[in-house]
Parts: structure tokens; sequence; C-alpha cells
């Protein structure tokens, strides 16, 4: 059975079932994507991406509340007279990555990039929220949350500090993200774990600084960084349940300023991640002991710190029923054969997470096609697939007009 669209084609597959309603958005999805991708906007400065966002919800009646978490906006959509609502999550932010791409929407925009899909995010869901304000065939409560800040900012959490389901109170919530090496026409999504936890340690070590000559008369804290970058990758190996996904990884070294001394401090920074709060726990224990084991074995002190800036990201984790029904629209939208329910999840973190610990909810991946050349996620080199705009969009429709059905 053929489900793909081609990588840069012009048709869909014979499964696909897309009213010709979204497909004549197809042009407008495009042209909002690569506006945004030309002017991407990182975490909590979207102000340029929010004010299209508002405006092209106003143009279809949409009720608008811009602001929350600094630059989110949030829209409203409600038909008949039922009280039950749902939302439907976009994420808006871009990387601090330099674009390599030479197409004429490249970033304008020095040193920033999105890289990671959100402009396509906000494209499909956009698309979806005119269709649902012209079409649409439902009865309740539609929330267009599109949310700042997911790129390691945790604009989801500062929306929920900020009162996100006290005021606009969603029953369900529910996100997607497109997925490189997911074929393009498919979807894939499961029940539980679905993205893993995401935290971050600092590990400042301090000693004597002294002449490179004279070693003996200091202490040497770039060779005891040497030691705990390699000791830190045996708490998986050598710590962790197998059978348990966790990774460290160390993604900083700094220290020192010149040829001939060695300095009084180094700065060892990295992140962990697993699919278990458990796994969570004790990986940040384990960083912690091992680190001061080891600055105690060379006369050293060691300051650790685990999310210095910003909260760590939970667990992302599907409830079953909100998994039936995103598989439900999915299918109806891609055809069974396009819908995998069995994906392996990954150890990549979203900050949606926060937001499934507040309500029942799902998050899908929707493919993006093959990551070769310029298809990786936080890639220089990546685009979003504009062909998959109006599948994204179908899906978000499906699974409003099958939630509140009228």
């Amino acid at each position: 059975m053929v489900c793909a669209i081609s990588r840069w084609g012009h048709g869909y597959g014979s499964t696909m079932n897309i009213v010709s309603e979204i497909l004549a958005l197809h042009a407008d999805m495009r042209r909002w994507r690569r506006q945004l991708h030309q002017y991407p906007e990182v975490a909590f400065e979207e102000t340029a991406t929010g004010r299209l966002i508002a405006e092209q919800l106003r143009k279809v009646g949409i009720e608008v509340h811009p602001g929350m978490a600094k630059t989110g906006v949030i829209g409203i959509l409600r038909r008949g007279s039922s009280s039950y609502s749902i939302a439907l999550r976009a994420d808006m932010d871009a990387l601090f990555i330099q674009e390599q791409n030479r197409f004429e929407y490249a970033s304008r925009n020095g040193g920033k990039m999105h890289a990671c899909g959100h402009d396509g995010h906000c494209a499909m869901l956009l698309g979806a929220a005119h269709y649902l304000a012209n079409h649409g065939r439902f009865d309740g409560t539609v929330y267009f949350i599109f949310q700042p800040a997911e790129e390691c900012r945790a604009g989801a959490h500062q929306m929920i500090n900020e009162g996100l389901f006290e005021q606009f109170p969603a029953q369900r919530v529910f996100g997607m993200h497109n997925f490189p090496d997911v074929p393009v026409g498919h979807f894939a999504v499961k029940a539980g774990p679905m993205m893993a936890s995401f935290d971050c340690f600092e590990i400042n070590l301090s000693g004597q600084a002294t002449h490179a000559a004279m070693p003996h008369l200091g202490n040497d804290v770039l060779v005891a960084a040497a030691h705990l970058v390699t000791q830190l990758q045996t708490i998986v190996s050598r710590q962790i349940d197998p059978a348990d996904a966790a990774v460290v990884s160390v993604t900083q070294i700094h220290g020192g300023n010149t040829w001939n001394a060695l300095p009084d401090s180094a700065i060892v920074r990295g992140t962990f991640r697993s699919f278990k709060n458990s796994v969570r726990v004790q990986l940040e224990q384990s960083i912690s002991h091992l680190s001061q084991s080891i600055a105690h074995g060379f006369r050293i002190n060691a300051d650790i710190r685990f999310n210095p800036e910003n909260p760590g990201y939970p667990v992302t984790i599907n409830s079953p029923d909100e998994t039936t029904s995103a598989i439900r629209a999915a299918t109806a939208v891609a055809g069974t054969d396009c819908v995998n329910i069995t994906p392996t999840p990954s150890l990549g973190a979203e900050d949606f997470a926060f937001m499934l610990e507040q309500k029942p909810g799902c998050y899908i991946w929707i493919g993006n096609g093959n990551s070769a050349g310029n298809c990786l996620l936080h890639n220089p080199n990546y685009d979003f697939n504009d062909e998959i705009l109006p599948l994204g969009a179908a899906y978000w429709v499906k699974l409003v007009e099958n939630e509140l059905a009228d």
C-alpha cells in the first residue's frame, strides 16, 4: 500500500483522506511557514511570530489571548452548547543555530534558525484553525495553544504557572511534532513514555592554581575533569539496569586560559535523560556521588548544580484513552498502514510533558521524511517538509471533529 508523499512531490498517496478545503489552504500554510522560517525568534522573544499567529486567528473570527509566558498566544473557538473542550498545542521558538541553507526563505536573523520544525507546527495548527473556523462541525470548545520557549526554556511550565489551564480549562491536551526518519505520509504514536526526561548538570571543580612546570605545587582540576568525563560514562553502563534506557552526555568543558599555567577551576556541563522517574533520580544521585568522589581523590572541591537555569523536563507520557483518540484520527487521515502504534520512544525531550502532567493527552509524531542530507532536527541544513502541512492540519481537524462530535 502506498502511503507516502514524495519529499518534494505534489500529490498524496491514494490512502490519504484530506478534504479539499484543507488542501486549498496548502499555499497559505506554506507561506506562513516560510515567513516564520525566514524570521526565526528564540525563546520568549517570539513577538513577530506571535503577531502573525494572532493576526491569522483573528482573520477567521477566533478569539485571541496574547501575552501568556511573555509571547504565547491562545485562540478560542466555540461551537454549539457542549461544555466539553480540548486543547491543541504548537511550539513557536527557534534555536541559536546559524542556518546553512541557501534557499530564498533562509533565516535573515543571524545565528537563529527554525532547525526543529516549529515553524511547520505553527503553520499546521493555523491551517486547522482556519478550516475549523470556516467549515468545522463540532460541539464544544477548542483552545489553540501557541507556546513559546520549548527549546530548553520550559515555556510550557511557565504557561502552566501563569494559569494556562485555569484560564483555558481544556479537559484534554494534544501535541504534535515532525519527526525525520518517520516516512512522509505516516504518523507514529503509542501510549506510555514517548519522549525522555531532560535534566542538566553543572560541576564546578576548584583547586589550587600553579605553574605548569610545577604541578606538584597545586591541584590539577583539568586532569580531574578528564577523569570525571570518562567516569560519568560508566553510570549508565554499570549502575543502571540494562533494561532501562538512559543516557548521560557531557556537552561542555571550560577551564584555563593560557599555555603555561594550571587553572584553579574547571566547569563540566552536560545532560542526562531517562524514561522512568526512578531512573532519573538515580542518575542525579550517581552524578553527584561520582563528582564528589573524584574531587576528593584529587584533593579538590566539587560544587554540583542540577538544572541551574530552568526546570528539568519530565518524561512525556501519553495517556491510554487519548492515545486511542490520536490513533483513530491519524488512521482516518492517513490509513491504517501509515500509523505506527509501536514506535521506539525517543531519548529526546519535550516540555509538552508538563502539560501532560496536568491533563490527560497525547503527543504524536508526523513523518518529515528521510533524515539524509538536510532533514535532521537541530541541524543547520534542516528544513521542514512543506508537503506534509495539509496532512498535519487534517489530523488536527479530524481529532477535533471526532472528540467534539456534534
